[in-house]
């Protein structure tokens, strides 16, 4: 029988806080009674059933600034319900990944009741997050004492609370402890090493210990093309029928490195127990609304809102704003190419030092305004994708990615397919892409990592400064804490790191011929990514909040595509070659011809390639087939009883009828 929050009752003495609340400084008594309120309410009165409590007194706040601060936290008993009602998977004492139910809960390992550390920090403060998320209005016209904030049945009160200011942000909270022993095995010590992906993934969750999987692997991968590609580019710089060989292993490496990346993935994820969660039926994210109604799959009561009037959205007006900026992007390439112009005129004319130090400025020039779009249109494509309102996170996500990568492929790329396909100049293309990939590397690195580190050290030495006129009695450690992590500047996920990786990857495999030694710099700069990162997750950014994943999502698809562009560039560079025009100085047709079908044979061998390898290892095949049987069997079984007690609940009712 399952186990409901109504039955137990989940209030214990112990607050172990998990998650913050900040705010605003002046919000109104009867709004944060009203929202203290909806937080306790049990799920049934349309509450979260959580703890919540003030970081400070009342006798604190008379001397301290920070005073709507607030703490949430969760009996042991909520969260494991919370565990049961989001399909967390765990390991049973049988060493098989089953979903956890509380009332099978002593069947799992590691499970105790006098034992807290069950679920890690890191899933209890998703359990937190999800509950908070669903917190919606019911018959709620308004938020209390803000008659314009308006409510309507089925809208997120934190959204609408996060969007009115009257919440200024929710963060979970760091475990210092933890924290300190993840930075122990992970990146204080500069040694060549892989990482603790494993203790990542317990503390920061399974998408974030993904991407640093993700990270690695493919700076390993990396590593035999900046192999090879070096003594290309020492010893054969203009012989372009050797680069044949080369690039021909560049488009078998690309796809061989993700095809294995997936099934070291599926091993991950399983033994996380994320690869065997169900994700069909995924609750509405919190920025979806609509009119509340029932959802007709899962008979739950939720927003609705019609598909028509989304798809309206995004034809007459996402799709051409997204064209108007392609159009933008490809005008300033060719002011780009006019700069290229009146910079080599110049050179002619007079040649020296300073003016072929003068050739590389227009492309650094371009590497920058070409992060500067990037980084605009970001934020234009997240208001028209939330705008467009997807029910799902997933469907969020995906049209987000899309809107993204079409605008930082061509603003990226399209001036190196410019120079090599319509310019043809094979020495300006190197040097382009030498100049944007080191650029963006640069730049990168500073506004990512060196920048927010500085700024982060600068408050924190604030903090301690203020903390010294604390008076006795106070909780210092917690209050340093929350204050210094509310300052701290929020991960906003793992979009911007996977398309960092995505657009060196483009750089590596489109032109590989070309310029070789791309790879190379990308292992250095990856290298050093890994540090930074970690650092940056640590110590500059406030902990995220956990987050499911069986995969890298939408962007293994995104990396599969541009190894398929890859063939078709690669294929049309060596073409081009003068070696190969060589061959054939009478007859171009047969020329095109003959790249076209090696070009076919090549992406043949690649899905061939990506069909003979398996998504998933042998073991974890069977181990998922054995799961499928066993809950199909057990299905049947407890249609079996069920039928046993509709027949025997029968014949009682006809042997009470035949008494007399």
């Amino acid at each position: 029988m399952k186990v409901t929050l109504s039955a137990l009752d989940t209030c214990e003495t112990s607050f172990t806080p998990l998650v913050v609340i900040e705010l605003a400084q002046n919000v109104k008594e009867e709004t944060k009674e009203w929202l203290k309120s909806r937080i306790i309410a049990k799920k049934k009165d349309g509450g979260s059933q959580l703890l919540i409590r003030p970081l400070l007194n009342k006798y604190e706040k008379e001397t301290l600034v920070n005073q709507n601060l607030y703490l949430i936290g969760a009996s042991n008993v909520r969260l494991l319900l919370g565990a049961e009602a989001l399909g967390l998977v765990k390991e049973c004492n049988d060493s098989t990944m089953r979903a956890f139910t509380y009332g099978t809960r002593q069947s799992f390992r590691g499970f105790d009741d006098n034992n807290d550390d069950f679920l890690t920090m890191a899933e209890c403060q998703f359990i937190v997050k999800h509950e908070l998320e669903n917190l919606r209005a019911r018959d709620e016209k308004m938020i209390p004492g803000y008659p314009q904030a308006k409510l309507y049945p089925g809208k997120s009160l934190l959204r609408r609370l996060l969007t009115s200011g009257i919440v200024i942000q929710v963060f979970p909270l760091h475990d210092n402890e933890a924290l300190k022993k993840l930075e122990d095995t992970w990146y204080t010590r500069f040694t060549v090493k892989y990482q603790p992906i494993d203790s990542i993934r317990s503390y920061f969750g399974e998408t974030i210990a993904l991407y640093f999987g993700f990270l690695e692997y493919f700076t390993c991968a990396l590593i035999p093309m900046a192999i090879i590609g070096l003594p290309y580019y020492l010893f054969a710089w203009e012989d372009y029928d050797k680069y044949v060989i080369f690039a021909s292993f560049n488009l078998v490496w690309s796809t061989v490195i993700l095809e294995v990346w997936k099934r070291g993935c599926a091993c991950m994820t399983y033994r996380w127990g994320t690869l065997l969660m169900k994700r069909k039926f995924e609750e509405p994210r919190p920025g979806f609304h609509g009119v509340l109604g029932t959802n007709p799959v899962t008979g739950r009561e939720e927003p609705l809102y019609s598909s028509y009037k989304r798809q309206m959205r995004i034809y007459l007006v996402s799709l051409p704003f997204v064209c108007l900026c392609l159009y933008f992007s490809l005008y300033v390439m060719m002011i780009y190419f006019d700069m290229e112009a009146w910079v080599l005129a110049l050179h002619e004319d007079s040649e020296s030092e300073w003016t072929s130090l003068l050739l590389y400025v227009p492309s650094i020039i371009y590497a920058i305004v070409i992060e500067i779009m990037n980084h605009l249109y970001r934020y234009a494509a997240e208001f028209l994708t939330a705008w467009e309102n997807h029910r799902l996170e997933s469907a969020y996500q995906n049209h987000l990615v899309l809107k993204v990568l079409v605008f930082n492929f061509l603003n990226c790329f399209a001036s190196l397919f410019y120079i090599a396909f319509v310019l043809r100049d094979m020495k300006l293309l190197r040097q382009s892409l030498a100049t944007l990939l080191i650029t963006s590397q640069i730049i990168n690195q500073i506004v990512e990592s060196l920048l927010p580190h500085w700024l982060q050290k600068k408050h924190g030495a604030q903090v301690k400064r203020k903390l010294q006129a604390l008076q006795a009695g106070i909780d210092a450690t917690l209050y340093e804490q929350v204050v210094l992590e509310k300052e701290m500047a929020t991960y906003l996920g793992t979009f911007d790191d996977y398309l960092e990786l995505f657009l060196q990857f483009g750089y590596v495999s489109l032109f590989s011929c070309v310029y070789p030694l791309a790879a190379v710099f990308a292992v250095l700069n990856n290298f050093t990514e890994v540090n930074s990162d970690a650092l940056k997750m640590c110590r500059v950014f406030k902990r995220p909040f956990s987050e499911p994943s069986a995969s890298i999502g939408v962007w293994q698809l995104a990396f599969e595509t541009m190894s398929v562009i890859s063939v078709v560039t690669n294929c049309a560079l060596i073409g081009m070659s003068p070696q190969v025009n060589a061959v054939f100085p009478d007859s171009k047709v047969d020329l095109i011809l003959i790249v076209i079908a090696i070009e076919h044979a090549l992406l043949a061998l690649k899905f061939i390639l990506a069909f003979a390898i398996p998504d998933k290892p042998r073991h974890i095949q069977m181990k998922l087939a054995r799961l499928e049987f066993e809950s199909l069997e057990a299905l049947k079984q407890q249609q079996l009883t069920l039928v046993a007690e509709n027949l025997k609940e029968e014949a009682s009712d006809r042997e009470e009828k035949q008494a007399p």
